[in-house]
């Protein structure tokens, strides 16, 4: 039986990918620091390990004690906008943690494919639909670390014969979402601001554009892609292919709530307007794993989620490294009252 070894296990996209895995009967080793993933989300059939990806001789050690075939990093602090903000904790941990990892691969000489999920963001702003023949431009340094990634494992293949294969997901929601994390992931925000009987915030005047990808037609391709000898070394875009406007989304969240939309708008933010993308390249290999969850159905399911576990409090982001044009609402969460009603 082969093993795996997946990293942010604990977290949304990681421990479905772990379901995947399991059913596709590898062995999962699983490791999280719990950082903004939680416990319970990991299948009890997986071994667990809690640690960092940032623990060099953590991670030595299970490469040691394991002989894994196959590596899922999905392991990363993934909110793109705060990380203007906290620029060192985001190289550290998703551009450093990522290169301690892609070492102990290559050294361990075991591992057949290095997967790894990066993101739209390393396109940039202008750039409409991204297709993966692009040259990225990203325009964050979350986008920046993931580009590196993406660089350094092209890179390794070259040097040392390392089979990877990169996924650039997008707005990525549905069951197990930490929706009490302020900065990332709007869905699960409006969800959770229902429930705490909150006005939806919406940064601008919601005109932005986003696809909204249900995790149904993201971790499948994941997981399964070690198994397809046409997906290695290449990069895929992930996701859904209909743009919907924030404000839209807004309205069709507090439907799929019972609510009606109560929506506060607050000042822009510098961020990418429009962001989606083509899909052709991730259809031409996958295509048999892709339902293309319409929106509606996802929400409903993820409504459903998220009125059994129930609202969950804010935690504000401790070691803001630059408060300069840091957002209002952001800065307010250093002292607001962030306990559920």
């Amino acid at each position: 039986m082969n093993k795996a070894l997946v990293t942010g296990a604990a977290g949304f996209i990681g421990s479905h990918v772990v379901d995947e895995l399991l059913a596709r009967d590898l062995e999962v080793v699983a490791l999280d620091d719990l950082s903004g993933g939680f416990r319970e989300n990991v299948n009890e059939r997986a071994e667990f390990v809690e640690g960092s990806i940032l623990d060099a001789a953590l991670v030595q050690r299970l490469f040691e004690k394991h002989t894994f075939e196959y590596v899922f990093h999905l392991a990363a602090y993934a909110a793109e906008g705060l990380s203007h903000f906290i620029k060192r904790f985001n190289y550290e941990n998703n551009l450093i943690g990522s290169a301690i990892l892609i070492n102990a691969a290559v050294n361990a000489g075991t591992v057949q494919c290095f997967v790894f999920t990066s993101s739209i963001a390393v396109y940039g702003r202008n750039q409409l639909p991204m297709t993966e023949d692009m040259t990225p431009q990203p325009e964050d340094p979350y986008g920046i670390a993931k580009y590196a990634v993406e660089l350094d494992l092209k890179e390794s293949l070259e040097m040392f014969g390392l089979n990877h294969i990169i996924f650039r997901p997008h707005n990525v929601y549905g069951e197990r979402q930490n929706i009490g994390d302020p900065y990332r992931n709007v869905i699960g925000i409006f969800m959770n601001q229902i429930l705490r009987n909150k006005p939806m915030t919406i940064f601008g005047d919601g005109k932005q554009t986003r696809a909204f990808s249900h995790i149904a037609d993201v971790a499948p391709v994941i997981a399964e892609s070690v198994r397809r000898e046409a997906a290695y070394n290449k990069t895929f875009n992930v996701g859904a292919d209909t743009p919907y406007s924030v404000l839209d989304l807004a309205h069709a969240v507090a439907s799929m709530m019972g609510e009606k939309p109560d929506i506060d708008f607050l000042p822009a933010r510098n961020e990418v307007v429009h962001a989606f993308s083509s899909h052709e390249k991730v259809q031409q290999v996958f295509g048999d794993l892709i339902r293309n969850v319409p929106l509606e159905e996802g929400l409903e399911r993820m409504a459903a989620w998220v009125r059994k576990a129930g609202a969950r409090a804010g935690k504000p982001f401790e070691g803001i490294e630059i408060e300069k044009n840091l957002p209002p609402s952001w800065k307010a969460l250093t002292t607001a009252d962030r306990s559920p009603p």
